[in-house]
Formats: structure tokens, sequence, C-alpha cells
């Protein structure tokens, strides 16, 4: 620990804040190995215990370090980054990691289609091969920030006479390429944060290929458990997130108390001091290796929390709940929680049952893969995928 430490102070007398340009500074970070010290050196890490990342985190925050602003490039630090590693070749290693953790390239994610939300492995997005190419043409929808994107994990179909896991690849898409159109989403919220996307004609070299031909179904599972963890699994102080808010109305008007809502109210502090508990727990867990199922456990609480939280913090405010300060229809490329009202939160946290995985699809995951009760029956694992009923 006290090198790490030492590490960091030494970067921080060289590199000084107060003449430093923000991105030179974050590119001097990772060159350093202080973008996330568990990664291989040269890759932003020092191969080192994960744990010490907090150690690194802290010298610079006290410092008053600029970040990467992590919860608009989310996708890219949370999802993309680990499967590369994982699955990456060297050179794919170096051409994405740098600029997807200094926030130059934003990342977004090809999964879900109209027709393969809940059973993804039903995907219809088809990848032929032509040469060192794939010609990609399907449609993906759900995709969050893909209209500042540059860079997109997508998954597709190569083989459709395999059974539906085994006939899927996973690529990285360039989202500027020709044949990549994004359209806009509109919310509950008025904003349109997520996007649909149209692949028509789409060349991709074989190159951006993660994994073996026919092994997507395996990489984009490092995806989906690091997604969940990446969502479900923030790092909050006590009363961060969706509980502080509701907690300052609380002890800032007295007049709108009653004794159900302060129930109501302890419960919900309780259940999200224990969610915040658990997931550092979680994260001590990721130390020794890959996150695995528990973070779909992480996810389902985090979605029912801000659900009720919200719920309660809009009933709470009585009238005043029932306002909203902008329907404008926009392009955010961040969701901000608490940065807007009880309504906006209200609204937007019904998304948190969809995003990331259903809480119906999860409860399975946790069901099967956590608890080890027997799998639902299942009718069309050895089905090839043509052969599926659409």
């Amino acid at each position: 620990m006290t090198d790490v430490r030492r590490l960091t102070q030494e970067f921080l007398a060289a590199h000084p804040l107060a003449t430093t340009e923000r991105l030179d500074f974050l590119r001097a970070r990772f060159d350093a190995g202080l973008a996330w010290v568990h990664f291989p050196e040269g890759l932003g890490g020092l191969g080192a215990p994960r744990s010490l990342q907090a150690v690194v985190d802290a010298e610079l925050e006290a410092a008053g370090a600029p970040d990467n602003d992590p919860r608009r490039i989310g996708i890219g630090l949370g999802m993309a980054a680990p499967t590369i590693l994982a699955y990456g070749t060297e050179e794919q290693k170096r051409q994405y990691l740098r600029p997807l953790w200094t926030g130059e390239e934003v990342w977004c994610q090809l999964f879900s289609e109209p027709g393969a939300g809940s059973d993804l492995a039903a995907l219809g997005t088809r990848a032929v091969r032509e040469g060192d190419e794939w010609v990609v043409n399907g449609q993906k929808v759900w995709t969050s920030s893909a209209h500042v994107a540059r860079w997109a994990i997508l998954i597709a179909r190569t083989d459709p006479d395999v059974p539906k896991h085994a006939g899927i690849t996973y690529f990285v898409c360039d989202m500027t390429d020709p044949g990549v159109e994004v359209r806009p989403l509109r919310q509950i919220t008025g904003e349109a944060e997520f996007n649909e996307v149209f692949l028509t004609g789409v060349r991709i070299p074989d190159s951006r290929r993660l994994g073996a031909v026919g092994d997507g179904w395996r990489v984009a599972q490092t995806t989906l458990n690091n997604e969940r963890v990446a969502i479900g699994g923030m790092r909050l102080p006590r009363e961060g997130g969706m509980i502080g808010p509701l907690a300052r109305t609380w002890r800032e008007r007295p007049e709108l108390r009653t004794h159900d809502l302060h129930q109501r109210l302890l419960k919900l502090w309780v259940d999200a001091e224990v969610a915040r508990l658990t997931g550092e727990r979680l994260r001590q867990q990721l130390v020794a290796g890959q996150p695995g199922p528990e973070g779909a456990g992480m996810k389902l609480g985090f979605a029912r929390l801000n659900q009720e939280i919200s719920g309660l913090e809009v009933e709470l405010r009585g009238e005043e709940g029932l306002l909203y300060d902008d329907w404008t229809m926009r392009r955010p490329d961040k969701v901000d929680f608490t940065g807007r009202d009880a309504g906006y939160r209200y609204l937007r946290s019904k998304g948190n049952s969809i995003e990331g995985g259903t809480s119906e699809v999860l409860l399975n995951i946790v069901a099967e893969r956590v608890l080890g009760l027997p799998a639902e029956p299942r009718t069309d694992k050895d089905v090839a995928w043509k052969d599926l009923a659409r």
C-alpha cells in the first residue's frame, strides 16, 4: 500500500494540477499505471491487487485531481474494458483501453434487440463473413449513449444452423462506419438517452472480433456480469444515491412528516444502507477474481430500492411531487438521478428494472446460479436457431 501511495504522490508532484491540462493529466495517469492498478503494466495498471485502487483514488481526490467523468463513460469502463482485457488481442488492448479510460472515446452496447431482450441469445442480427470482413445487418435497441459513442460492443449471429447460444460472435463496431444509423427513443422523462441502432451492410474487419468465432455468448457473459456489478454495485457514501434527496427533504421540511411516512422512510434508509454495505463486500470479492452471478442480486436490489425511494419522495412532497421541471426533448450523455427534481427521479427509476437485464430475468439468475435451484425446463437449447419459432 505504501508503494502505491508513494507512486501516486510522486505522480502528482511530476504533474502539477495548476499547470497540467485535464486530458494530459488523465493520459499521464493511465501511462503511470494509476488508472486501474489491477490491470497489467502498460495497459493502465501495475499488476497490483485491485484493493489498492482505493488508495490511489483517495490520494488523487484529496489533491483535487480531475477524474475521467465515470458516469459519462460507464459502459466503456464497466463493460467494454474488462471484456477487452479478458478476450482482446494485445493490439486491441493497446488500441482501445487508453482512450476508453481517459474518456476520449465513448462506448455503447449493441446487445438487445426488439425480439431478443429478455431472451438475448435469440438475437437475429446477422454477421456474414466476406474474406477478412464481416457484413452485419440487423437492429439493436435500448442502446444508451449510442448518439455520442465512437465504439460499440456488438454480438451478432454468425451461424444460424446451430443452437442459439452457439452461433453468436462478439465484435467491436465503429459507430462512425457507413450503414450505422442511430435513432432516438424518447422516454417517459421526455429525454432520449436510449436509442435504437440500425445496421445495414456494416463492414467490420475480422481484426475487431473479440474471442473465437461462435464463442460470443461466453464472451458476452463477461460483459453482462460486469454490467450488473457496474449498475448495482456503485461505490456510494452513506446516504448516497436516491436515499440522499429523500432524507434531506425529510429533515428540511418537518411540515410534511407523518408517522406512516416516517416508518416507511426508516425501512428504506436501512435497506439502502444494507445495499451499500453489500456492494462494498461484493467489490472486495472482486479482488479475488471475475464477477459472478452475485451482481444480479445487487442489480435487483438497486432497481427495487430506486423505485420505492422515488415513489415515497413524490408522496412525501404531496402536490409539489406532481410537478416536473422540464419535458424538453434532450439527448443527454449521462443519467443524473440526484441533480434533477423528484419527478424526474420517479419517472427515470422505472427503467431501472429493465436496463441491464430485466428484474424477471435476474430473479431466474439468482435462483439458478446463486441459490442452486432447479433450472426452468427449456425446449429450445438443442434446436438450431433457424428452426426456432418466431
